[in-house]
């Protein structure tokens, strides 16, 4: 789940570390079963360099705790196509009854909509929801230019809003997702009330992303030198840093990487495991349009426009937006309350998602 700079940044270094571990030890061993290395120690090395490379997922995962229920990647039978405002296919799926009150999921970037897993369980009874993966992610496909951008994600987000029908609706976005339907505030002042009644944010900002992350002096110091040519590279090299990716899942770097940027101390081995598996399913170029999206959005005068009533849910130990982001929110709109959610990072709705889906 390598989006915004600082996950972005840690994955590119363990992607980097996972491939030179590996040919290390490739090169290491054979170089001793050459002869050009006679000491043992250079096998023992190259040796203990090769396990960590096939089996260290397994090792990380010994750390943290099995849970009662561990996250899978449902789908719901209920499921079609929606076209996007440039013609591209959306993936969108829905449960419960249409006479229920209507909840749209909108997932972050780097995920898709199976990250909804337990706010689903726990909600599906009592409401119809309506889930749907962004464009290029899950089982969507990527815009027909290729090209990204918040306002034009806020645009298809109309879209699965029409699908809707004719009820009103309450919208929920985590991350990027939340980012979409500020902006869908903005472009489309006249959806709120007519036909949305209300709004959930969860872990999300309404400002410049780069001023609500930690290390943000040190990040905004990075982006011209360090973040944007990597992103580019991320782009025109997507196949060879899938590879990286995989590596990394299976030494266990991509696990550590995650609970170090997205995750809190309370991660069970499954729910890991399963935010570990998205760096596999998404394509290292779309999740590269994404940040640079990303890197250029804001709607710092937004939330004072908001009229309908709006829930804000923030992880206390969220590094990728900081908690106090949703404080920000909350002053700001009209109609806002917040509730934190602990302990939570970044994809509390893994952590934390009946808790969230309670509120």
């Amino acid at each position: 789940m390598y989006l915004m700079p600082l996950p972005f940044l840690l994955g590119t270094l363990a992607g980097l570390f996972s491939l030179a571990l590996l040919m290390s030890g490739i090169y290491i061993v054979w170089s001793w079963y050459v002869g050009a290395l006679v000491a043992t120690g250079w096998l023992v090395s190259g040796i203990a360099m090769l396990v960590w490379s096939a089996f260290g997922r397994s090792l990380v995962l010994l750390f943290y705790p099995r849970g009662d229920d561990e996250p899978k990647s449902t789908r719901s039978p209920n499921a079609k196509d929606v076209r996007a405002a440039d013609g591209a296919r959306l993936h969108v799926e829905s449960e419960g009854s249409a006479q229920k009150p209507t909840i749209i999921l909108t997932h972050g970037w780097a995920l898709d909509s199976t990250a909804w897993y337990y706010v689903r369980k726990h909600l599906s009874a009592r409401y119809r929801l309506i889930l749907w993966d962004l464009p290029g992610l899950g089982l969507s496909a990527q815009p027909s230019d290729g090209r990204y951008s918040v306002e034009r994600l806020a645009e298809d987000l109309v879209r699965v809003i029409d699908e809707a029908g004719d009820k009103p609706v309450t919208l929920v976005g985590h991350s990027i997702g939340g980012m979409m339907i500020l902006t869908l505030c903005r472009l489309r002042p006249d959806l709120l009330r007519k036909k949305v009644n209300g709004i959930v944010l969860v872990d999300t900002t309404h400002t410049w992303p780069l001023n609500t992350v930690i290390a943000s002096g040190f990040l905004k110091l990075l982006r011209w030198p360090v973040l944007e040519p990597l992103v580019l590279l991320t782009i025109v090299l997507s196949p060879l840093v899938w590879l990286m990716n995989l590596q990394s899942y299976v030494n266990g770097t991509s696990h550590i990487v995650n609970r170090i940027s997205s995750l809190s101390r309370g991660v069970t081995r499954g729910q890991l495991d399963f935010a570990a598996r998205y760096n596999l399913k998404d394509k290292p170029s779309v999740l590269a349009k994404g940040l640079r999206a990303v890197l250029r959005w804001r709607e710092d005068e937004t939330p004072r426009t908001i009229s309908v009533p709006t829930r804000i849910i923030a992880g206390d130990a969220d590094r990728i937006t900081k908690p106090e982001a949703g404080a920000q929110m909350r002053d700001l709109v009209p109609n806002a309350d917040l509730v934190m959610i602990s302990p939570a990072g970044h994809v509390g709705l893994l952590e934390e998602g009946k808790n969230i889906a309670t509120q």
